[in-house]
């Protein structure tokens, strides 16, 4: 996601500044506000899949249908989402998902105020509950109108920040709380974009789970296609079918005559229930 979510330089600076279908109950151990609510099962998809700033066009989308990516990330929302959208419709939804590829909904959403760079959209301790409701409520209206129904993920793109500034990581957990249980109330499920070291081990190592997201997709840029050998916390953590890898970016492939650049992602998590 190199240019996706502010740009690729901005992405850099901030990790650097950081310190460089199955049951419906799989990956929402965590999630205990839902304990109540009839979930629609699960759409696991396990296999390499691949993330880029703007949907591709449906011609590129074919030509690339080769078997050796499954699955494509797209940027359904938010104020903080570095690339317009021409070709995410919910007609190009229905075509790529009857050529069979699977979506993940990525919705990028406040960042926070201890955070390097600049982002439309900040978030700090006094608007953290407010933001992260809201922000949720939109992720859900803007994936259900591309035709992502009730039961598939998004996922969160938080990126690199400070997380030794307490308050700074409480408004984040705040947040991610107020987002969450929002998807909760539609029946979406939750999931969670960041890095090992910073906002994905803030999610992974809170003490309090309660509405914290149950699949997380983190950033490490070790160039494995795993989500196990090099899964930095507990192995019974986001267990099962809970886990997503980005583990090489900005890499400039050509199939079928259309070059794009990507992030490339190990996958064993929910993708979007399309069709």
């Amino acid at each position: 996601m190199s240019s996706h979510r502010h740009s690729k330089k901005r992405r850099y600076m901030a990790w650097a500044a950081a310190g460089a279908a199955v049951v419906a109950g799989a990956g929402i151990a965590a999630q205990t506000s839902m304990a109540a609510t009839t979930w629609p099962a699960q759409r696991t998809f396990t296999g390499r899949a691949f993330d880029t700033c703007a949907a591709p066009s449906l011609s590129a989308m074919k030509a690339w249908n080769t078997g050796f990516y499954g699955a494509a990330a797209v940027y359904v929302g938010g104020k903080n989402r570095g690339c317009s959208q021409p070709n995410l419709t919910a007609s190009w939804v229905k075509s790529v998902s009857a050529a069979g590829w699977k979506l993940i909904p990525l919705y990028v959403g406040a960042q926070p105020s201890c955070q390097t760079g600049s982002s439309p959209e900040k978030l700090t301790a006094s608007t953290a509950a407010s933001l992260g409701a809201t922000d949720g409520a939109d992720a859900v209206a803007k994936a259900s109108a591309l035709g992502m129904k009730a039961g598939s993920p998004v996922y969160l793109d938080m990126e690199a920040y400070d997380t030794t500034d307490t308050a700074c990581n409480n408004a984040v957990l705040t947040y991610v709380r107020a987002f969450d249980k929002a998807l909760h109330a539609k029946t979406y499920r939750t999931g969670f974009y960041g890095f090992t070291s910073s906002s994905a081990k803030a999610i992974a190592t809170a003490t309090d789970k309660t509405d914290l997201p149950g699949n997380l997709w983190y950033a490490l840029w070790d160039k494995t296609n795993t989500t196990t050998t090099d899964w930095p916390w507990g192995s019974t953590q986001f267990t099962p079918h809970s886990r997503a890898h980005q583990y090489m970016v900005n890499s400039k492939e050509t199939r079928g005559g259309y070059t794009i650049t990507v992030d490339r992602d190990a996958w064993d998590a929910p993708v979007a229930i399309t069709g």
